[in-house]
């Protein structure tokens, strides 16, 4: 990596020439950014919603075509930039980390830092986002600051979310929402000092005969304190009446926060919001469980998916561009998928081969014809030689 890098870094120079709007300047202390992002990813909800964003995405097959006319040709080969796009990430790791800063950030920056003879990248460093500054006063000619050093606008990828007309960075979502993360980022410290330092014990154990004197009630005070803390009955008193405390109202309004704000943090991510502890309105049965990766690929994935297929698409050579093949996500029952595939053949709109790929089994030799006959044997090549026409020898 250090190779790699080292021909960008000088040819950036040593001189930081950041413009004095692009705050904050090297100082003591945590950068706001980054504080406040990493801290909002500590919220259950936000991290599963990355997560469940990030591995989706990083883990679908990327395929290669190229436009021939009205025609897409899928290519065999897979360019170097996407099998070790960066010197320590594979493919996953790196776009792992591109839907990372997507999803916090609101934008990812790659910096190009090796290209192949006819000057197409091979090679994308991600960058932390908070190390990146834009110069938006010019928006259709950005300039870049990495770390207070301008980079040539050719060597960066910038990647944004969602942005603003007339503007270049993308809306940072925790930034954007940072009152509704932040009310369960304080839900989810109250319940942690709640159980730490207070709360109710389950029971109580008392009697009405005994009057206590101010020694007594301060003894009674700290066995009922370390009865909170160590969640067993309070046991006081000599004649006794056993009493099981039951959950409070305020504690049931605690619990609906929580799912509330998991419900509302699902719909800032478009992800479903039973995927990461909060509440539909509705019941999930296995009937609709396919329909329900059908929605997630459609209405959550798609569009992290069509952007990032744009920003590779541009870096490929010609007509050479990227799709993700989606399909992987979706795995119809066994009879559905057959049936589908039937339909393709029947319509020729499939070979055989194609239908035996999805199935990971190995092609035939009749299956490359849309309109096969199955077991009969590949035509032989024609020949003008009449010796080699005919009977056998």
């Amino acid at each position: 990596m250090g190779r790699a890098l080292a021909a960008p870094l000088r040819a950036l120079g040593a001189v930081s020439k950041r413009a004095i709007t692009a705050l904050p300047w090297a100082a003591g202390g945590p950068r706001p950014g980054v504080v406040q992002a990493e801290r909002a990813v500590s919220l259950v909800p936000v991290w599963a919603c990355v997560r469940i964003l990030a591995d989706s995405v990083a883990s679908l097959p990327v395929q290669l075509y190229r436009r021939n006319g009205a025609d897409r040709v899928r290519l065999s080969y897979i360019p170097q930039l996407l099998f070790a796009p960066a010197a320590r990430d594979d493919l996953f790791q790196w776009l792992h980390k591109a839907v990372y800063s997507l999803a916090l950030r609101g934008n990812a920056y790659g910096l190009v830092v090796r290209r192949d003879d006819f000057g197409f990248p091979t090679m994308i460093e991600w960058l932390h986002p908070d190390d990146v500054w834009v110069d938006e006063l010019r928006p259709t000619m950005p300039v870049f600051y990495w770390m207070g050093v301008e980079v040539p606008r050719e060597d960066i990828v910038h990647i944004p979310w969602m942005v603003p007309p007339g503007r270049v960075v993308g809306l940072s979502p925790v930034a954007a929402f940072a009152h509704t993360i932040g009310v369960g980022l304080a839900a989810t410290e109250y319940g942690r000092a709640w159980f730490d330092n207070g709360g109710t014990p389950p029971a109580t154990m008392k009697n009405t005969q005994k009057t206590i004197n101010p020694a007594e009630s301060a003894e009674i005070r700290d066995r009922l304190m370390a009865s909170i803390r160590s969640g067993k009955p309070l046991v006081y008193g000599a004649d006794w009446d056993f009493n099981a405390l039951q959950v409070s109202p305020e504690e049931s309004q605690f619990i609906e926060t929580m799912r509330l704000n998991a419900t509302q943090i699902a719909a800032i991510y478009g992800v479903a919001p039973e995927m990461v502890g909060g509440e539909s309105g509705g019941t999930m049965t296995y009937a609709n469980v396919e329909q329900q990766a059908i929605n997630f690929v459609n209405f959550t994935l798609r569009p992290w998916l069509v952007r990032l297929e744009s920003v590779l698409s541009r870096l490929m050579p010609g007509r050479e561009f990227v799709r993700f093949n989606a399909d992987a996500l979706i795995r119809a029952d066994t009879l559905s998928r057959y049936q589908a595939h039937n339909l393709a053949l029947s319509g020729q709109w499939k070979t055989p081969n194609e239908v035996r790929a999805t199935e990971d089994m190995a092609p035939v030799p009749w299956g490359d014809d849309p309109n096969p006959v199955p077991g009969a044997a590949p035509e032989p090549a024609a020949t003008d030689d009449p010796e080699e026409e005919g009977s056998p020898r």
